[in-house]
Formats: structure tokens, C-alpha cells, sequence
């Protein structure tokens, strides 16, 4: 930048996005606000999870904004009725629902494990199994660009007890996935280790399948989960990154179609969001973010997020087709 070079901004963990010799300096001690802002985060999430945020009863009120914004919205309201439909029924019978199973929640965390030395100052071992756990998080999981077979990023997590995840791409061969799976789970336990697909439309229909059969060939216990989000970010015409809720709602459909057709389950959903009113990604049927509107609220400093309202929309999609899945007749018709 006017002829001065320096190191690229990594992260708020490393060190700053602004463009001085000072700020792109690695900074340890960054380390530790992320770990105590973290705490901070985990503390208000365990006060939600259990202080009666998370009562089922109170499904309405979390969703009012966002199906009383528009006519599109409203027909989600169906989907949020017949849960109260329920309720009203369990209390009919005598089931107390007053109960901790529906008054609280469990609440699990993850993060990419991308920063070594931050993962190896808190991992810890067990002393009545002498296993070694990463206490950053429940689950850790592996980037796209991190998984190489002899990198310290696999070779670190093969040796922890945590539940892990690795991101894959089209670029991997059902030969190295196989691979990757022994590597981080020799003993082949399920729910060690999950595959999160991250592919585009095209590319998932095309690739996955072949995936899916080697797994199954060799007997390997995977979770599979879609990440629609990432594999569909595109550069806008005003230069910022963006990703188009077209793209991720069409690739989540390719992940439920491909696992109908190889009679596999499809076991989770990763997105990149936030409850902020941001204007990231554009889209949406409730919102339609035009790319003029992503200057309005443009907050990442890395990856566009789906917004409270796009989140929202793509849950009751993935309701609506999980209900599909059952038997059940369709609520709605998805446009």
C-alpha cells in the first residue's frame, strides 16, 4: 500500500487489520483476549441454554420478527403452530412440560483448530484415562487448506479424544478421504469424525456420490454435514466478497438430494451467521439483499455471514425438508 509491504492481517488473535508495522506485528498476548472473550461468550451462552431462553414454549416469540415481516415469512408460521399443536397435546396427556427437556438446552461448541500454539496450551489430559482432550471447544475441526495427510494440523488432532470435523472440497479423491478418515480415526468410532462438504451445487452432485461410496465400501463409521456457505463465495461488482443465499439454499438441496439417492443420512448443517443485521450475503426471499445493500451493513473482516433473518429462512427450509423426509405431507411448497 503506497509502496509499504507488510504482513497480511491473520485475525484478530494474531494481530490487527490496521496497515502498520506495529499492527501486522504477531502479538501473543492477543491470545489470551481471544481465550477470555471466549469465556465471556461461553458464559452467556450457558445462561440462555438454562435460564429459560430455551423453553420450546417460547418458539414464537424468537421467530415473531422474522414471520411477521412479509407475506413470505408469515407462511413459516405453519411450521412454528404445529410445534405449539404439539405442545398443547403432551400437556393433554399429563406430560409435564415444565420439565429441564423442555424448559433447557444443551449446548455444544466448535472452532476450526488453525492456530497451533492457541490448541496446545489448552489441551489437557484426563487423569483417570490419560487421554488428552483440546478444552478450547467440544469439537474441533480442520480447514480445507489444513488437512494435508503429513501436516502438523492432522498430526496434532489424531492425538486428542474431541469429536473432530474436516472440511472437504471437490478436490479430494475418494482415495485420500480414505485416508484422512484412518488417519484421524483408526479405531473407526462413530461420531469421531465428521466430513463437512463444502462443494457448490454442481460439484457436490457430481463428487459426493463417489465419496459416499468409498466410505461405505470400506465400512467407515463419518458424519456427514453440508457447509453451503463456503464453497459459493463470489467477488462483487463493488469488490466485496459476497455469497449468494441462492447458491447455499441450492447446494443444501443437492446435499439432501445426493444422500436420498445413496440411502445415506445427511447429519448436519454448518453456517457461517451471525444475529446481527448485516448486509453480507446477498439474497433471500424475506430480505433480497441487492449487491447495492452490501455496503449498508458490511461488518466481516473475512467471511460474508448470513444475517438473523437469511439464518432463520434456511432453518425452516431444512425443517421442511427434514419433514419431507418422514413421510410427512409438505406444510408448504418451496418456491
Amino acid at each position: 500500500m503506497n509502496g509499504l509491504k507488510l504482513p497480511s492481517y491473520r485475525g484478530d488473535i494474531i494481530n490487527s487489520e490496521s496497515f502498520t508495522e506495529e499492527a501486522r506485528r504477531n502479538n501473543p498476548w492477543r491470545m489470551l483476549d481471544a481465550y477470555h472473550q471466549s469465556t465471556q461468550t461461553l458464559n452467556i451462552l450457558r445462561a440462555f441454554a438454562t435460564g429459560g431462553y430455551a423453553d420450546i414454549s417460547r418458539l414464537h416469540a424468537w421467530n415473531l420478527d422474522f414471520v411477521e415481516k412479509s407475506e413470505e415469512g408469515s407462511r413459516y408460521r405453519k411450521l412454528a403452530s404445529k410445534v405449539d399443536e404439539s405442545l398443547r397435546f403432551m400437556k393433554a396427556i399429563g406430560v409435564n412440560t415444565e420439565s429441564a427437556t423442555f424448559k433447557q438446552a444443551q449446548f455444544y461448541t466448535a472452532h476450526e483448530c488453525l492456530l497451533l500454539s492457541y490448541e496446545q496450551a489448552l489441551t489437557r489430559q484426563d487423569s483417570t484415562t490419560g487421554k488428552w482432550y483440546d478444552c478450547s471447544a467440544h469439537m474441533l475441526w480442520i480447514g480445507e487448506r489444513t488437512r494435508q495427510l503429513d501436516g502438523a494440523h492432522l498430526e496434532f488432532t489424531r492425538g486428542i479424544g474431541n469429536p473432530l470435523g474436516v472440511k472437504i472440497s471437490d478436490k479430494i479423491t475418494p482415495e485420500e478421504l480414505l485416508e484422512v478418515i484412518d488417519n484421524l480415526n483408526p479405531n473407526n468410532i462413530p461420531g469421531r469424525l465428521s466430513l463437512i462438504v463444502r462443494m457448490g451445487a454442481d460439484k457436490l452432485r457430481e463428487k459426493l456420490p463417489a465419496l459416499i461410496r468409498a466410505v461405505q465400501k470400506e465400512g467407515r463409521f463419518v458424519v456427514w454435514v453440508s457447509d453451503p456457505v463456503h464453497g459459493n463465495t463470489i467477488k462483487a461488482d463493488n469488490g466485496l466478497k459476497t455469497r449468494p443465499f441462492e447458491k447455499i439454499r441450492d447446494e443444501l438441496r443437492a446435499f439432501f438430494d445426493v444422500h436420498d439417492q445413496m440411502g445415506t443420512h445427511p447429519g448436519g448443517v454448518h453456517l457461517e451467521m451471525t444475529g446481527k443485521d448485516v448486509t453480507e450475503c446477498i439474497g433471500g426471499t424475506i430480505q433480497d439483499i441487492k449487491v447495492d445493500d452490501l455496503n449498508k451493513r458490511y461488518h466481516t473482516h473475512c467471511d460474508p455471514r448470513l444475517n438473523g433473518v437469511q439464518a432463520l429462512e434456511l432453518a425452516f427450509l431444512i425443517a421442511e425438508r427434514m419433514r419431507s423426509r418422514t413421510g410427512l405431507p409438505p406444510l408448504f411448497n418451496d418456491a
